[in-house]
Parts: C-alpha cells; structure tokens; sequence
C-alpha cells in the first residue's frame, strides 16, 4: 500500500495580506501614468478596455465592502449552485462594468484611493480561520475559510491588474512575493479539476511552474479522492510544466484550448496531465 502523503501546507494568510496591500498599491501608481489613449486600451478580456478592468476593481471592491464588511445585500445567486453563481456574478460585474467603465481615469483613481484603504483595512480585519461569507465556489467548497477568500481576493486584483499592465505595455508585477501565493491559490483548484478524473490509488502528477515565482505542487490521488500533496519521491504519472508567464492566463480563461496546449508541456499520461488545461479559477 503506497504511504500516505503529507497534505500541502494551507495558504500563509500573513504573506497574503501584505501581498494585497502590495498589489493594491502598484494599481493606484499604475493608474496615475495612464494616458487618456492608454485608458482606453483594449485588454485580453473580449470586449473589455482598460477603462472596464479598472472599473471592475473599484465595483468589486465597493461590493464586498457593502456585503461582507457592512452586511448590505441587495440581491443574492437564486442557489448555491454553480450554474446559478455564475450568472449571478456575470450579472452584477457587467453592471458594475456599465456604471463605473463611464468614468474618467482621474475620477476612478480618485475613488480608488479611499475605496482600496478601506478594502485593506477590512481583509486585516477578518479572523482567517472563522468561515468566510462567500465560498470560493470554483474550488468546488459550499463553506470556506476567510483565509481562502483572502487569498482568492489577491488572485482577483493580481491578475485583473496584469491585465490592464499587458494592455498598456508596462512591466507585470511577477515578482516571488506577489505571483507566488497567486499560482499557490490557483492550485486549490486542481483536486476539484480532477474530481471525476479515475485513477489507481496512489497515482500523483507534478505540476511544475516555470520562473523565479515558480514552484512544484503535486496531486496525489488517495482512496478518497485526489488531494494536493508535498514531498511525493516516486515517479509521477505525468508532469506537467506551465511558463510562468502563461500560467495566470491559464487558470483565468485568458488562453485558448490552442494556445494552452501549444504553451503547455506535458510528460508521461498525456491525457491524465493534459486534464490540467481545464482548470479554471475564476467564476464567470
């Protein structure tokens, strides 16, 4: 019988918090160099321009302050089902995108300012072990910590950002500090990936993200279904290794079925690793 594997450590919740900070800042910088023709930037979001991924940040973070931190909810998903999620959410961010995508660069950094400080003190403020009030759903949990949450809120602005940064040409903020709990929280979602995947007990994949923010994390398929793993020696079933810079786009949706397959290298069960292009952590 293979021996149990040791469980991947949980997300630092420390490391998230000052990486949010972090980013927030880097955003409110990045907004004051924009140009007026740079504002109006298409991005790699079909349909959105720069002006819409800003206007994005400053919707979500205003809701969350009103539902999580103020406990205002005007409406709610008609179920926990993710089918229901994801209209819901599709709904309330195109709306957000309608009213705030109209402002000016100025108005919305303006408003971003205060609205980010608030936004920071209120994620300082939770208890990350207590349950969060929004589940991350596309790690397949009904309750989460508020650790978790915070760390898919880093994934959120981090790779929002990068968006607008890839749109106007400006350096990304890949640096370890910032990228490397965004790919760690992007992992969660790969034991949901495979939820229905089959394979003999014991059987683990490596999956390998290239780059200084880079790192291994392994999958590891138990009696009971396959979990994230550290420390695996024996051979892996296939391993997979993402481009650094390729791997948000991949988690995000922001890479074709194509592109993914062509930036991807897969090694050993090509169809056991090659399951990794469908993980997606983003609802919508």
């Amino acid at each position: 019988m293979p021996p149990v594997p040791t469980p991947l450590d949980p997300i630092d919740s420390r490391e998230v918090l000052d990486a949010i900070e972090h980013v927030e800042a880097h955003l409110l910088d990045l907004f004051d160099t924009l140009t007026a023709d740079e504002w109006d930037r298409s991005t790699i979001v079909a349909g959105w321009h720069v002006r819409h991924v800003a206007a994005h940040l400053l919707d979500t973070a205003l809701r969350r302050l009103s539902l999580v931190r103020d406990g205002h909810a005007v409406d709610r998903p008609a179920s926990g089902a993710p089918a229901d999620v994801r209209a819901f959410v599709d709904r309330v961010n195109a709306e957000g995108v309608t009213v705030y995508g109209r402002l000016s660069r100025s108005v919305v950094t303006a408003l971003m300012r205060t609205v980010s400080r608030d936004y920071c003190a209120h994620l300082r403020a939770l208890d990350p072990e207590a349950p969060a009030m929004l589940a991350v759903s596309w790690a397949g949990e009904e309750v989460s910590r508020n650790g978790f949450d915070l760390a898919r809120e880093l994934t959120e602005r981090w790779h929002h950002q990068q968006q607008i940064r890839l749109a106007v040409d400006r350096p990304g903020i890949e640096t370890r500090a910032l990228y490397h709990p965004v790919l760690d929280t992007f992992m969660r979602v790969l034991p949901h990936t495979y939820r229905d995947v089959a394979a003999p007990s014991g059987t683990h994949l490596d999956v390998r993200v290239t780059g200084p923010a880079g790192d291994l994390w392994q999958l590891y398929r138990g009696d009971e279904g396959w979990r994230l793993a550290r420390g695996l020696a024996a051979p892996a079933a296939a391993t997979v290794t993402i481009p650094g810079e390729v791997a948000w786009r991949l988690f995000t949706k922001a890479l074709t079925r194509a592109e993914a397959e062509q930036a991807v290298t897969v090694d050993g069960h090509r169809a056991l690793g090659g399951h990794v292009l469908r993980a997606v952590a983003v609802v919508g």
